[in-house]
């Protein structure tokens, strides 16, 4: 670094100055300062030389200041919009609510259901069984007198009821071999309070094979209430629903159940 001795004895850096080196300048303004003190009748000749050769004023010391500041906040938001961005991305639930791998709970750590339809005035009775990742449901359905039969196989997406918001995804999907009987896919909200969930039109079985099936959450529909738009933010459960107005049996198979 070249050195310049100014009147006084004083030594004041001579190099021309880019924005990176604001301590520098920081060490010229306090050896200013500490020469105005001392000697005040020189103040005037030496500030002129700092202005003149070493670019130092009080706009450039502002321009300085604020490029910092500028550059600190500038790093600070986009340090706040990553976290921002991982906070939402970790707050969207994972595509696959269950692979059955294990035997009583989902993928989101809730244990499956089994509901039954003796409350409503039925007598049906199933069972359910996880084998190397591969759910099996089957039982007979027996109705009521002017009642249908039915059995629910829920898959909740939280133990405590509190409902997750599924606006990022279309639809619902599954893998899945119907071999008796008639199975439907329904959505379970908090917003419905009579049962009447929003629901699919019935799976048709192709040969006992497996087979992917999406449906669309805009083409689930309302059984016997008025129809209602399905707020994909009030979503608990997904539901495999078999019924029937007449005594039968059913039997179906899942590899796989989520969210497209």
């Amino acid at each position: 670094m070249e050195q310049v001795i100014a009147p006084g004895g004083k030594k004041f850096c001579h190099r021309e100055q880019s924005v990176g080196h604001l301590c520098c300048e920081r060490s010229r303004l306090q050896t200013l300062h500490y020469d105005k003190k001392a000697d005040g009748d020189k103040i005037e000749r030496r500030t002129q030389y700092c202005n003149s050769n070493m670019k130092l004023s009080p706009k450039r010391i502002e321009f300085l200041l604020n490029s910092r500041c500028t550059l600190a906040i500038t790093r600070l938001m986009i340090t706040l919009l990553m976290i921002g961005s991982i906070s939402a991305q970790a707050a969207v639930p994972p595509k696959v609510l269950d692979d059955y791998r294990d035997i009583t709970r989902n993928k989101y750590g809730v244990q499956r259901l089994l509901i039954d339809d003796k409350s409503a005035g039925s007598k049906s009775q199933a069972s359910q069984k996880c084998e190397n990742g591969v759910l099996l449901v089957k039982g007979d359905l027996v109705p009521g007198r002017g009642v249908p039969a039915f059995i629910s196989q829920v898959s909740p997406l939280s133990s405590d009821g509190k409902p997750k918001d599924l606006t990022g995804f279309q639809g619902v999907r599954l893998l899945v071999k119907v071999a008796k009987g008639i199975l439907c896919v329904q959505v379970g909200s908090t917003e419905i309070d009579n049962f009447d969930y929003h629901s699919s039109a019935p799976i048709a079985g192709k040969g006992g094979e497996f087979q992917e099936v999406r449906i669309p959450f805009k083409e689930l529909k309302r059984a016997w209430s008025k129809q209602t738009e399905l707020n994909l933010k009030s979503i608990t459960s997904v539901n495999l629903v078999s019924f029937g107005l007449a005594k039968d049996t059913f039997a179906y198979e899942v590899k796989e159940l989520g969210f497209y």
